[in-house]
């Protein structure tokens, strides 16, 4: 995968604050073997021009929807909601064939990297043919995936999707979901089958669409299967408001409420969105140890409502970021959004911040507890700039807009609340930079294979 190399960056983000002359060893698997802050540099260490990040892993992809993203900003009716794009959605997704997922999923992982991102979860519900029928072999979509992030070298945990019906009262799903059915078993040899792919950088884990799309029995049988296995489950869950109603109406539950007192919830369950959750709720999922994942800016595209910030950083749960529909692709952008977001509502400024535990700078917070969710929500034990943690990372231009001139102790203050565009200079994976010059280097190859996907995909007139 590498060879064993050292890095020197004058700069480095070890263990939530800067450190200056630090040395990086990588070894021949792509692993920070030292990292030591106050050291010269060594003769033939490779010295990065700028400060250095950790890579912040996105929680939360759906990679087909980056062939929508910016083409659902019309109404053409009375009113426009989540459930309107839903259904414009599904349309895009029953025309995606596997090359044109992969192409479409290696322009994202690009865009991905030059916006900070090095390891994404793919929540893939996208499993069969167009008429439903599955493909003879049933990785075919997930292989588009794998090979869409071996394209673009970064990371994978894809966690194949529990999908059985359209609503609580619905017995099965409905004709324009017909390419995502799926039960516990599917799902399991799904995941199976990833893993025993063995491609480099890519994991798996398992996700349940949300409450409304699997039977309590086949999520019993998923958390069953996997009860002794330490890996990634994803849930949809309380997004909107029609779907707690529905909950409660089908259960006599919120749908957290009955998740946590259902399911033996710990660090492996990351709960997408939870954005109408109620502060015992938050609670729970907090004392369970588990996670909740944020998606700010789909959040805000798709008119979901804000989550509940203060609540979800003191209620102790781990946190990570998704991108989703990928109307957004920069994680500073979206932890941007994120404060803004509680700054409108509350008519405050820099809530997450928390100066009562000496935590005054609201970007380091952020960013900290979302750099730990991620690798927890990614399957990851060990993440970060630090010894054992794979060698991923990345290096500001100090140059840019929004950075040039600030005080060094301020670079992530600037980075987050007054960038305008990503100013990574370089991206690197596993000990490989894979963004240089903040362009990916087969950043030709994969615009040309996605253009022509998308050609594809909109020939039709509009």
């Amino acid at each position: 995968m590498s060879t064993a190399q050292a890095l020197w960056a004058p700069r480095a983000w070890i263990g939530g604050g800067w450190q200056a002359r630090v040395l990086l060893e990588i070894d021949g698997q792509g692993h920070f073997s030292q990292v030591h802050a106050g050291m010269p540099a060594p003769q033939g260490a490779t010295v990065l021009s700028g400060p250095v990040l950790p890579g912040l892993v996105n929680a939360h992809s759906h990679a087909f929807q980056r062939a929508f993203a910016g083409l659902a900003e019309r109404r053409n009716g009375q009113d426009d909601d989540f459930w309107s794009w839903r259904d414009r959605m599904y349309a895009v997704a029953l025309q995606v064939s596997p090359a044109a997922l992969r192409a479409v999923a290696g322009q994202l992982y690009a865009e991905l990297l030059q916006g900070g991102y090095t390891q994404v979860c793919e929540f893939h519900y996208l499993q069969h043919q167009p008429d439903g029928q599955p493909y003879p072999d049933r990785l075919t979509m997930c292989q588009a995936l794998m090979q869409a992030a071996a394209d673009t070298g970064i990371g994978l945990t894809l966690l194949p999707v529990l999908y059985e019906r359209a609503g609580f009262q619905q017995p099965a799903l409905r004709p324009d979901q017909r390419r995502f059915a799926t039960t516990a078993t599917d799902v399991l040899a799904l995941r199976q089958g990833v893993l025993d792919a063995g491609q480099p950088l890519v994991s798996a884990g398992v996700a349940i669409h949300s409450l409304r799309a699997a039977q309590p029995a086949a999520i019993r049988q998923l958390q069953q299967a996997l009860a002794d296995v330490a890996t990634p489950i994803h849930i949809h869950i309380a997004e909107q408001t029609a779907e707690v109603d529905d909950c409660l109406a089908a259960t006599g539950q919120r749908p957290i409420d009955w998740l946590a007192s259902h399911l033996p919830l710990d660090a492996r369950w990351h709960l997408v969105h939870a954005t109408h959750a109620t502060p015992a709720e938050i609670d729970a999922v907090g004392r369970a140890g588990a996670g909740v994942v944020i998606c700010p800016s789909t959040e805000a595209n798709l008119g979901d409502g804000l989550v509940d910030l203060p609540r979800w950083l003191d209620s102790g749960a781990l946190l990570s970021l998704g991108s989703d529909s990928h109307v957004s692709r920069q994680w500073p952008a979206e932890l941007r959004l994120l404060e803004y977001g509680q700054r409108l509502a509350l008519r405050q400024r820099n809530l997450g911040a928390a100066p009562q535990l000496g935590l005054d700078a609201t970007a380091a917070r952020l960013f900290d507890r979302h750099l730990a969710g991620g690798a927890a929500a990614a399957g990851f034990d060990c993440w970060g700039l630090a010894a054992g943690a794979r060698a991923d990372l990345l290096v500001l231009d100090g140059q840019a807009d929004g950075l040039a001139g600030v005080p060094p102790s301020h670079a992530l203050d600037a980075l987050v609340f007054a960038t305008d565009a990503p100013a990574f200079r370089e991206v690197w994976v596993a000990g490989q930079r894979r963004v240089a010059d903040g362009r990916h280097r087969q950043q030709a190859a994969l615009r040309a294979a996605h253009a022509e996907a998308m050609a594809r995909l909109w020939a039709a007139p509009d």
